[in-house]
């Protein structure tokens, strides 16, 4: 009799087995932020990486030809129009160093291609199909490397996007004098000519793709002003670049877009959180991590800034307030500030 009542025990309950759920899904809840904590530590680590990569050929290339490269090589340059080879219009700084990071046949490729009459049409140039893993932050969801589909734009070839994008200054020559950053349309900086401090100037931040690929191209990159601007290229303080981008939204409506989640686009400048499919985020620098974005700095160190620290209205210079992030983007303004 009693064996039998012990037989009759085994197995769980109900009850039981309700418990035990319970117990592993709390275990599972406390697991999971862990693990996601993990998981982006990597991710920002590989973007560290991708930032130092960078900075290694930047300066590799500084030491070969005495300068930083172009930030954007514009239409219009003087004695090289867009129709006489070779046609190297738009290409920007990522193409530039090409050779720098292992990716010299490539590079080959793109000017054997550009010096071939009538082909002065940057975008089908071979290069823009190059997928660089090295252009791409490992936190953002779409995977590395980023390659926009050349159908969405009737072109007959795909387009390499990147997450980094060169310091072109506060803002953009076309509507307000003289560059003032380091990678901008034509550029040939030193970094003797850095006069704020190579380790007090931006090189290059973070800015993912729009959700559309209309702004984040990479080696050939037009930008909302032709100079490459919110393409390979960003600003650090004009309003006219979130505006812009913000002009553009009716592109992503199909690809999931909406529009500006403000009409103050004075909010929209410098380091702030921001979305793929909000156009006007294109505009300024965000990134997928948590709290802030990393940036190259101009000797080769990377930094993470918060948005806080970021947007923190760092002083006056010439009677106008300036963000953290506005004096970290002039190469001589000679701004005195703290990064908090």
């Amino acid at each position: 009799m009693h064996a039998t009542r012990l037989d009759k025990r085994l197995g769980f309950t109900l009850i039981e087995l309700l418990v035990v759920i319970a117990i592993i899904a709390i275990l599972i809840g406390l697991l999971l932020p862990a693990v996601q904590k993990v998981r982006e530590a990597a991710a920002r680590t590989k973007c560290i990486n991708n930032l130092k990569q960078l900075g290694i050929a930047l300066h590799a290339y500084h030491d070969t030809y005495a300068a930083l490269p172009r930030g954007n090589y514009d239409w219009a340059t003087p004695g090289n129009p867009p129709n006489v080879a070779p046609f190297q219009g738009s290409w920007d700084w990522s193409a530039y160093i090409l050779p720098f990071i292992e990716q010299g046949n490539a590079w080959n490729a793109a000017i054997a291609y550009a010096n071939v009459p009538g082909q002065w049409y940057s975008w089908n140039n071979p290069i823009n199909a190059t997928p660089e893993k090295m252009l791409t932050c490992p936190s953002d969801p779409r995977g590395s490397p980023i390659i926009a589909p050349g159908a969405v734009f009737g072109l007959p070839v795909n387009i390499m996007c990147t997450s980094y994008l060169g310091n072109a200054g506060q803002k953009s020559q076309a509507l307000t004098g003289p560059w003032d950053g380091v990678l901008y349309a034509n550029s040939a900086i030193t970094l003797v000519g850095i006069t704020d401090g190579t380790s007090n100037t931006l090189l290059v931040g973070e800015r993912p793709p729009s959700q559309d690929y209309d702004f984040g191209w990479a080696f050939a990159s037009y930008g909302w002003d032709g100079h490459g601007v919110a393409d390979a290229l960003m600003t650090s303080n004009d309003i006219n670049c979130p505006a812009q981008t913000a002009a553009q939204w009716d592109s992503a409506v199909n690809a999931g877009g909406v529009a500006c989640d403000t009409t103050n686009y004075a909010l929209k400048v410098g380091l702030q959180p921001g979305k793929t499919n909000v156009m006007c985020d294109a505009g300024h620098y965000w990134s997928y991590h948590p709290g802030g974005a990393l940036f190259l700095m101009c000797d080769g160190s990377s930094r993470f800034v918060s948005y806080t620290a970021g947007s923190t209205v760092a002083g006056t210079f010439n009677g106008v307030s300036l963000t953290v992030l506005a004096c970290l983007s002039t190469r001589a303004g000679g701004e005195v500030f703290n990064i908090p």
